[in-house]
């Protein structure tokens, strides 16, 4: 019998060359000025929607609004954050904000799915 053959003896051995000196992957990009700032204020709020959405003792969000949910547990007597109210209020026609994505899944939820439909 011959000698047991491993997976590694079908391919080569590849080296990972190095790069340039200075050069790392881990380097952050420069500052771009006040738009980052304004996409970064604008991310806050989002991130700030996307916990009001994963926070179950304010009901479910499936099928309605951000608004909407935030209404029916505010009637509830569920005291929502008045910081999502406020978000929601300042962009009424942004479905962005107003409606949960399924980014868990990869693909919008109903709620988005209708919206686009609507605003068509």
């Amino acid at each position: 019998m011959g000698r047991k053959r491993f997976i590694t003896d079908s391919y080569p051995v590849v080296k990972k060359r190095e790069g340039p000196p200075g050069h790392s992957k881990g380097e952050l990009a420069p500052e771009l000025g006040k738009d980052t700032q304004s996409l970064s204020q604008e991310e806050a709020k989002l991130e700030l929607l996307r916990q009001f959405d994963l926070a179950w003792e304010y009901g479910p969000c499936t099928g309605i609004t951000r608004m909407q949910r935030w209404h029916r547990a505010d009637q509830m007597g569920l005291k929502p954050p008045l910081e999502v109210h406020q978000v929601l209020k300042t962009h009424p026609e942004d479905p962005r904000f107003q409606f949960r994505s399924g980014q868990l899944s990869g693909e919008p939820g109903p709620s988005l799915v209708a919206a686009t439909l609507w605003s068509a």
